[in-house]
Formats: C-alpha cells, sequence, structure tokens
C-alpha cells in the first residue's frame, strides 16, 4: 500500500511547535505515512495562499496539517477556501471561540500544546482512515466547498443561495433558470452534496449535446440486441445516478418521446430500458435546468405541459452577471488566485484601469465568460498586477433602463457607488485609507460609502495590494 502523504505547512517556521509535530509523525510513531514539512514565510496573504496552492499540487496530500502562532485565526481563513483535504489545526494557545472560528473557517479538527503521540496520532489516523474509505469526508468537504464557491453580494443571488440548504433538505424536483453563464451546474451540485443524498452519485448531463436518437439509450439503458449493434446490454444514466442526483441540463433540448418517458420516471420511479420487457426502479432526485424561458418552449410545442410542472416545484432563477456587476470585483479576486497558482504566477491584483474594462463589460457570456477572461489575462500578465492591455473583451453599451427617468438614474448611481468602491477596494487590498485617497475622499466618507452600500473591507483582504 503506498503511504499516505502529510503535508506539514509551518507557519511558525522560527517557532518548535512544528518540528515536534514532525518528530511525532515520524517513525516509531508515524507508520505508513510521508511527512513533508514545509516551513512558510509570513508574506502578504495572496502570496502566501498561492505558495500553499503550489505545495499542494506537487504534494497531492492525503491530510494537511496547519501549525499556526499564537493570534487571530482570521489571519488563515483564505487559505480554507480552496483546501480539499482534511486540515488538522495546531495553534500554540487560542480562546475557545477561536477554536470555534477554525472550525467554522473549514478546518476539520484542531490541537493545542501539550502536544503528544497520544492526543495527534489517533487524530490523524482517523481521518487518513475515513479519506481512504470515502467517502463520508469528502461528501463533507463538498458540503463545505459547495456553497463557497457560490460567490456574491448581490441580493438576488444571495436569496437564491439562501434557498440552497433548505432546498437540499427535502427530495422535490428542481428548475435552475438562468443564460449560459450564470452556475446552474454549481447551484446544482450545492443541492446535491447539502443533502441526505450526498454520499451517492452526482451525474450531470447536458441533454443538448446528445444526438436526438440517442438520448433515450443514454438516459435509460437498453438490452443485449436492443437494436443493431447492441451486442452487450448497458445502464444507462438514471441506473447511474440510482439514489443520489441527475442533473439535466438544457432540458429542452429533449425530444417528445423522451419527455415521456421522463415524466413517467418522475411520477412513478420507474422505467424499462431499450428492449428490455422488465421494468426497473430507481431511485433519485431530478434537478434540471434551461438558459430559455420553459413557458415560451411550452407554448410552441417544443416541451410538454404536465412535464413543465412535474420540473417546476421548487424553481431557482439565477441572475445574470451584468445585473450583479457589484460582484465582479469579488469574482475577479477568486480567478486571479486560482489562475495564479495553477500557472504559477505571484499575482496580487488588477490595476484600477482594468477593473474599469470589466465593470464595463455586459457579460453575455456571464461568470463562466469573467473566469475565461481572467484566466487569459493570468497568462499574458508580466507582472505582479493584471493590466488594462491584459484583459480582452468587447466593451459594450448596456441595455436601456425600462424605469422612469429618475429610477434609471437612482439605479445607475447606486451601481456605480458600488462597483466604484469594491473596485478600490480590491485594488488596494482592502485597505480603506488608500482606497479613499485613490478616490480623493477622507477616510470618514469613504467608509461611510461602504456602510450605505454593506460593503465590509476585510472581504477584500485576501487580495494584497
Amino acid at each position: 500500500m503506498n503511504a499516505d502523504t502529510v503535508l506539514l505547512l509551518d507557519f511558525d517556521p522560527a517557532g518548535d511547535l512544528g518540528l515536534r509535530v514532525q518528530e511525532i509523525l515520524e517513525p516509531p510513531f508515524g507508520h505508513g505515512i510521508h511527512v513533508q514539512r514545509e516551513p512558510v514565510a509570513a508574506f502578504d496573504a495572496g502570496l502566501r495562499d498561492a505558495e500553499v496552492r503550489r505545495l499542494m499540487l506537487r504534494a497531492a496530500p492525503s491530510l494537511i496539517i496547519l501549525v499556526l502562532p499564537d493570534g487571530d485565526p482570521e489571519s488563515a481563513a483564505s487559505l480554507f477556501e480552496s483546501l480539499t483535504v482534511p486540515v488538522i489545526v495546531v495553534i500554540g494557545s487560542a480562546e475557545p471561540r477561536e477554536m470555534l472560528k477554525l472550525l467554522e473557517l473549514g478546518a476539520t479538527d484542531f490541537i493545542s500544546p501539550p502536544l503528544s503521540p497520544l492526543n495527534l496520532l489517533p487524530r490523524m489516523w482517523r481521518l487518513l482512515d475515513r479519506a481512504r474509505r470515502g467517502e463520508d469526508l469528502k461528501n463533507s468537504l463538498k458540503q463545505k466547498l459547495g456553497l463557497k464557491l457560490l460567490v456574491g453580494d448581490n441580493p438576488s443571488f444571495v436569496a437564491e443561495v439562501n434557498r440552497i440548504p433548505v432546498v437540499a433538505k427535502c427530495d422535490a424536483t428542481v428548475l435552475i433558470l438562468g443564460e449560459t453563464g450564470t452556475g446552474k451546474e454549481l447551484f446544482a451540485r450545492a443541492i446535491h452534496y447539502l443533502s441526505p443524498r450526498a454520499a451517492k452519485p452526482f451525474v450531470p448531463v447536458n441533454c443538448g449535446a446528445i444526438p436526438v436518437d440517442l438520448v433515450e439509450n443514454e438516459l435509460f439503458g437498453h438490452e443485449r440486441g436492443a437494436y443493431t449493434g447492441a451486442s452487450t446490454s448497458a445502464a444507462g444514466l438514471i441506473s447511474e445516478a440510482d439514489g443520489g442526483t441527475l442533473f439535466l441540463d438544457e432540458i429542452d433540448c429533449l425530444p417528445p418521446m423522451a419527455q415521456v418517458k421522463l415524466l413517467r420516471f418522475i411520477q412513478e420511479k420507474e422505467y424499462r430500458p431499450l428492449g428490455s420487457s422488465r421494468i426497473q426502479r430507481a431511485d433519485l432526485r431530478i434537478v434540471a435546468a434551461s438558459n430559455t424561458d420553459l413557458r415560451q418552449a411550452v407554448q410552441s410545442g417544443r416541451m410538454r405541459q404536465d412535464l413543465y410542472y412535474r420540473l417546476n416545484i421548487l424553481p431557482f432563477m439565477l441572475p445574470p452577471l451584468r445585473d450583479r456587476r457589484e460582484d465582479i470585483p469579488l469574482l475577479t479576486r477568486r480567478f486571479i488566485v486560482k489562475y495564479a497558482a495553477e500557472f504559477g504566477k505571484q499575482l496580487t491584483g488588477l490595476a484600477p484601469g482594468a477593473i474599469r474594462v470589466l465593470l464595463a463589460h455586459d457579460w453575455p457570456g456571464n461568470v463562466r465568460e469573467l473566469e475565461h477572461v481572467i484566466e487569459r489575462a493570468a497568462v499574458l500578465s508580466e507582472g505582479p498586477v493584471v493590466l488594462e492591455t491584459d484583459i480582452s473583451v468587447q466593451t459594450l453599451e448596456p441595455d436601456a433602463e425600462r424605469d422612469s427617468f429618475q429610477e434609471a438614474k437612482a439605479k445607475v448611481i447606486e451601481r456605480f457607488e458600488k462597483t466604484y468602491i469594491k473596485g478600490l477596494l480590491l485594488a488596494h487590498g482592502g485597505n480603506i485609507t488608500r482606497a479613499a485617497q485613490a478616490a480623493h475622499k477622507n477616510r470618514r466618507a469613504f467608509f461611510e460609502l461602504m456602510r450605505k452600500h454593506n460593503i465590509e473591507g476585510r472581504t477584500f483582504k485576501a487580495t494584497p495590494e
């Protein structure tokens, strides 16, 4: 059996806490594991997080032990956003509320001195054993990550996100509507991994990508001899998703006969593979999605009305990115961190000119388009800051508002203030004083604007200046 790798990230290399942990993990106590200790210098948070991600990619650990100096656990908050393996935090000293905060941030367990093999090793072996077996730990982490991937402060978006835990508890069908690139599959995955079905498969399928004459075969499977070339029987996607969640994207692309059979399955939980005389059952949840107005699809005859009603039990409506421009700085920061680590670059943020370009664009491809733009910019960027010249988008004028002049003016002003303030905070790493200076405002006036729009400076501190 290959040894499990334990990545020991020592954020206090000058102290002896990390060395003590390393001694406990090495033979004769820590048999069957490979310990990789990495001292991490206390430089800017963004560079630190990028360095940690690079270490994770190289080590591919089964477990991380994070050694933190005494102090505020919040300083490590951004680290937990992308850690997908269990994390034991070893901290010199902390108040109970600080230890609780570590768990809320994403730590799997924590420990403080005095350190001994008896109080560290059993925790480690238990987590490693769960990681080898499965799936409990994997799914608990996915539950935490599911909602963390849904980034935004826009009230309409937040309202939809806040419904996910409630909807996830039940088994009713869900319909997610929104333009291409708004995050429909992320919503579906979050619903699955927060549900009692989290330990079972999540099976996504794009109905529009399956040839019409193969849709039924893909969904329901077939028996041997069902058609020319069917030399063996094969299970369909419904069988594959048994016990879990079947995500049907572009549901309006299903051909009429497949719609009939899907409707029967939703009603009865029964289906018949092609060429079979036997009825089979499957227990799964259906989450459907579409980027079109399904009511129009019903009126035009492309979609059965009864299927639409069966799917539209718990609807979600995801706003396009152009209607939540205030979220662009937050999303941009996440993508900068992601692709800086992936491409091995020490990117610290965006220049104000680059932010202005992003805020002015209309984003017909929504969040997916924004991610691709930032990925391309991360490749092209030659400095620590992404410049305006690194951003490649075609700036479009926003659509004319349908409100009255005063209403339209108020909305534009509110949107401008939010995006302008968040853009400055993003450019200056959450430093309110410097952001206020760049806006030619005193700090108090700038802070009042932040309070007016419920903007918190610490949200932007993970991106250094």
